[in-house]
Order: C-alpha cells, then sequence, then structure tokens
C-alpha cells in the first residue's frame, strides 16, 4: 500500500504539474503563427498545445514544485495563468498581423491589391499571402518553435504562477506592441509608398504636359509590373527584417522594445 500511495501521490504531482503549464501553454498555442490559423483543426491545436506542455513541464518541476506540493484555488489559477497565456499569444501574433499589414500597405501602393483578394481564410491581397506565407516557413526553419518554448520557460521567472501582472504594465507593454507593429510593417511596406508617390507625381506632371494623352492606361502596367519587380527583389529583406524583429522579441518579450 506504502508504494502504491507514494505511486498515486506522484501521478497526482505530475498531472498538477503538466495542468497548470498547459494554462499558460495552451493560448499561446492558439494564437501562434502558423499553429494558430484559422485553417487548422482545433484538435490538432490541442494535441501540439500537449505535446509543447509535456516538453517544457520537465524543465519547471524544479521551479514549480512548492506550487504543485500547495496549489491555489483552481478558479484563480486558471485565470491568471491563461491571461498570462494569452498576453504571449498576443505579442507573437502581432508579428504576424504586422506581416499581412505590410502586404496590404505595399498591394495598395502598387494596384496589386485586388490580386486573389479572397484566396486565403482572411481576405488579404496576394502580396500579403506570399510575405505571410514566407515570413511563416522561414520562422519554422529558423525555429521558431523552439525558441519559444525556450521563452515560455523564462516567463515563469518574471510571472510566477497564480500571480497576474500589474494593469498599467500590461497596458504600457500592449501600447509599446501595437506602435511596434505598426511600424515594422509601414518600415517593410516603405520602398513601395515611396514609389507609388514617385509614380503619382510623375502621372500628374505628364497629364498636365499633355492633357490629351489618357496616361492612366500607360502608367497602370508600368506600377503594376514595377510593383511584382520589387516584391521580388525586396521579399528577402523583408523577412530578414521581419525574423530578427521576431527574434528580438522572443528573446526579450516583456523589456524595453
Amino acid at each position: 500500500m506504502t508504494a502504491a500511495a507514494e505511486l498515486l501521490a506522484l501521478s497526482e504531482d505530475l498531472l498538477w504539474l503538466h495542468f497548470i503549464v498547459f494554462l499558460r501553454t495552451g493560448p499561446v498555442m492558439a494564437l501562434f503563427p502558423g499553429f494558430g490559423e484559422s485553417s487548422v483543426p482545433v484538435r490538432i491545436k490541442l494535441m501540439l498545445a500537449i505535446m509543447f506542455t509535456v516538453v517544457i513541464a520537465p524543465v519547471l518541476a524544479p521551479q514549480l514544485a512548492d506550487v504543485v506540493a500547495n496549489p491555489p484555488a483552481t478558479g484563480w489559477l486558471v485565470l491568471s495563468e491563461t491571461a498570462v497565456g494569452v498576453l504571449i499569444g498576443i505579442g507573437i501574433r502581432l508579428f504576424l498581423l504586422a506581416l499581412q499589414t505590410a502586404g496590404a500597405i505595399a498591394a495598395q501602393a502598387t494596384s496589386l491589391s485586388q490580386i486573389l483578394g479572397a484566396a486565403g481564410v482572411t481576405p488579404l491581397p496576394a502580396m500579403g499571402h506570399l510575405l505571410v506565407v514566407g515570413g511563416l516557413a522561414l520562422a519554422m526553419m529558423l525555429g521558431l518553435h523552439v525558441r519559444v518554448a525556450g521563452m515560455m520557460v523564462l516567463t515563469y521567472g518574471l510571472f510566477p504562477v497564480a500571480m497576474l501582472p500589474e494593469a498599467s504594465n500590461v497596458a504600457d507593454w500592449g501600447i509599446r506592441q501595437v506602435s511596434a507593429a505598426f511600424a515594422l510593417a509601414f518600415t517593410l511596406a516603405a520602398p513601395f509608398v515611396i514609389v507609388s508617390v514617385i509614380y503619382n507625381v510623375a502621372l500628374g506632371v505628364i497629364n498636365r504636359a499633355m492633357p490629351q494623352m489618357m496616361v492612366v492606361f500607360v502608367g497602370a502596367p508600368v506600377i503594376t509590373g514595377m510593383g511584382l519587380l520589387m516584391l521580388f527583389l525586396l521579399a528577402p529583406t523583408m523577412l530578414e527584417l521581419w525574423i530578427k524583429a521576431l527574434e528580438a522579441f522572443v528573446v526579450n518579450p516583456f523589456g524595453e522594445r
């Protein structure tokens, strides 16, 4: 009976440990770029969250030993850990939204916003689809999921179990992340915007010089072809800048940007 009781107690501790880690890991997987897309079945997301939990839990076992031995109230535990997981997931998700926004800005500036606009689950121009798919592939090739697992372990040092971060700090962090995401999106799409401005100014000058000429029919193929050429030349650089910003966030998710 003693051995059975020890085995039962050990099993209970292991279940509590994995349950506590799952509460924070689940929201991250639900918002994780690539894994958290709406096209991915819910059962796949659940399995990924469980797999991440199984990977992270043994590393956190010594750190969470006291919490497992004396667990807090279940309701508060679920609320606090889920809230922290949602914060981390939103922070990572904003980088994907930045890439989508950059693609939308570039497509709108080069008159390519309506090509294959409804090819995905969410309405997104063809440039946005290309950048998002390329960014996700690059992130997975560089081991983003492994780095996020390491980041999840570090978050327990910043936010202990069953402790919510201060609302003022969360608000400041959220404003900083959203502004950084929009700044990153505009930075990536800046060459397309600059070329669009130059194109429209040149088109206006030509129209003033030759009013009888249908400059739109001449200029539309030029800006479209130039936009495709720029995307071909600049996409690697855009994705490189994006992945560097994402890696910087994973290394220091709650620090100053």
